[in-house]
């Protein structure tokens, strides 16, 4: 029987556990389990390459995201190394120029040790002129970390397989309920599961699902040698989260829309930055001598890094999560002293907006 959204996550791990029943499931902590005999096997030999509690999480993460084959790591950025260390050296990758500034460290850590290239564009048109035969495969943010630039991911697809070239998608932001990477196109999706599909800043966790089998296989095989494996706990904990997750999800959206209807008609700020869905935003203010005493004025608001929790979350991307990049190259592309990030959480819309709307006046 085929159900909503909504009820398939709400019932992982139902029924999993048929010996005693268990709603919840099990939370298996051993490492290691025995053999019946010599050359037999339960399924599950040595935890690093398989366990139950696991499994679970990363056939509920394969089948949100219409994938073959999910896997969980232990951080968003392992789960973005799992998928490049699956391509040969010398590879060349197009990736979006606006995306998370961890994400460019490492890029640029592996062209600084020459085991890849790469390039980078701007917008669909700058990436279509640059996809070339010698391009392994392509990296979208989008919307992008932090300016929310979007590009389509079905018109990305459409060049790509022409060219028999990868699609990876960091779908963080938008998540599988609002769009669905592999469905339009894409080979791979990557999550920073800490974010939106766990949701409660308690988590680091990370998600690779490859839509062909032959290529999940490959990066469970690598996830299994080089180890980046998320611990029994925390893949319980992120079971727990995902049953909430729409719930979470639908009201940051909410709350989002009508922040950035209110921020919109602020006079101190130049520029607001919303997709239009999800519950992420970005704004310019007019006076970035001012951003420190306007973080001081926010009572409910956390200024904090990360993204995607219960509770909202405002970030300062030039000293916190694209600080790597260097300067003028993110002043040239719009990352500005003057902008900052803002993770609307679960809390009263109204609650927020007045937090703002009073923190602001620090601009009059």
């Amino acid at each position: 029987m085929s159900y909503k959204t909504a009820t398939k996550l709400a019932q992982i791990g139902n029924r999993s556990d048929k010996q005693t029943g268990a709603v919840a499931a099990p939370i298996y902590l051993s490492t290691t389990y025995s053999h019946p005999e010599l050359g037999e096997s339960t399924g599950y030999d040595y935890t690093r390459t398989k366990n139950p509690t696991r499994d679970i999480l990363e056939q509920a993460l394969a089948e949100l995201e219409s994938g073959s084959r999910g896997i969980v790591t232990s951080s968003g950025m392992s789960a973005i190394q799992l998928v490049f260390s699956s391509f040969p050296s010398g590879s060349e990758f197009l990736v979006s120029r606006d995306l998370y500034g961890g994400s460019y460290r490492y890029f640029e850590e592996l062209q600084k040790l020459a085991i890849a290239t790469f390039h980078y564009f701007d917008d669909f048109e700058s990436l279509a002129a640059q996809l070339t035969p010698e391009i392994t495969a392509v990296f979208l943010e989008t919307p992008t970390n932090p300016l929310m630039q979007e590009v389509s991911i079905k018109k990305v697809a459409q060049l790509t397989q022409a060219q028999e070239t990868l699609l990876i998608v960091d779908n963080t932001f938008s998540t599988p309920l609002r769009q669905q990477p592999l469905i339009l196109g894409a080979d791979i999706v990557v999550h920073s599961g800490t974010k939106f599909l766990t949701g409660h800043n308690d988590i680091l966790a990370g998600v690779v699902v490859a839509k062909d089998p032959e290529i999940g296989e490959r990066l469970a095989w690598l996830a299994n040698t080089t180890g980046p494996t998320l611990g029994s706990l925390d893949c319980w904990l992120f079971i727990r989260s995902l049953k909430t997750f729409k719930l979470r999800f639908e009201q940051q959206e909410r709350n989002a829309q009508r922040i950035a209807e209110i921020l919109n008609d602020q006079p101190q700020l130049k520029k607001v930055l919303y997709p239009g869905i999800g519950g992420m935003i970005s704004f310019y203010v007019k006076d970035a001598a001012k951003i420190k005493a306007f973080l001081a004025e926010l009572k409910l608001i956390t200024f904090a890094e990360s993204l995607g929790g219960v509770e909202s979350l405002i970030t300062y991307p030039t000293t916190q999560t694209h600080a790597d990049i260097p300067q003028e190259l993110r002043e040239s592309y719009g990352l500005t002293p003057e902008l900052l990030r803002l993770s609307v959480g679960i809390e009263d819309s109204e609650d927020l907006a007045n937090d703002l709307i009073r923190a602001l006046r620090v601009f009059d």
